[in-house]
């Protein structure tokens, strides 16, 4: 390059330490959940669980999951009682949290991760309710949400 088209470069801001951290903490939580995720989906894999069904009904600045359905096929079955290490980012910090939880708990885990990540605030004001669908055999969580809110029609006529 030529001293010339140095000189009119535009220079790219620093990012602030905050903003680091917080694109550092972003990706760490996109791969957690990832890896979450694996690690619940070969658990109910094992179980014999093919599909778990998460209610979520949030308004009023409060949200919260109402029912957890456990499938095998067709058929409702008992959430297996067993345990496994699920991980969360923690802020400033390189290496996540380790955790040992039941499978509902991490159910639960990733079900916020999912209204979180998509729509943050989904417990405010006239909220919102869905259903969060695992998939085990086709290895997907889809989200099913509705969200409520008020709506305000004003008419002025003058004659």
């Amino acid at each position: 390059m030529s001293a010339t088209s140095d000189a009119n470069a535009v220079p790219k801001p620093q990012l602030s330490e905050w903003e680091t951290l917080s694109a550092l903490r972003t990706q760490l939580e996109a791969d957690l959940f990832q890896t979450n995720k694996a690690t619940l989906f070969q658990a109910l894999d094992v179980a014999g669980v093919t599909k778990i069904v998460v209610t979520f009904d949030g308004y009023g600045d409060s949200g919260q999951i109402e029912d957890v359905q456990a499938q095998a096929g067709d058929g409702d079955v008992t959430m297996p009682g067993s345990v496994i290490e699920i991980m969360a980012a923690v802020w400033g910090q390189t290496e996540p949290e380790r955790s040992t939880v039941s499978i509902a708990a991490a159910v639960e885990s990733l079900a916020y991760d999912v209204l979180e990540r998509t729509h943050c605030g989904w417990e405010n004001n006239d909220g919102a309710y869905g259903n969060i669908v695992f998939d085990i055999a086709a290895h997907t969580i889809t989200l099913d949400y509705n969200e409520r809110y008020t709506a305000t029609e004003n008419h002025t006529h003058s004659f």
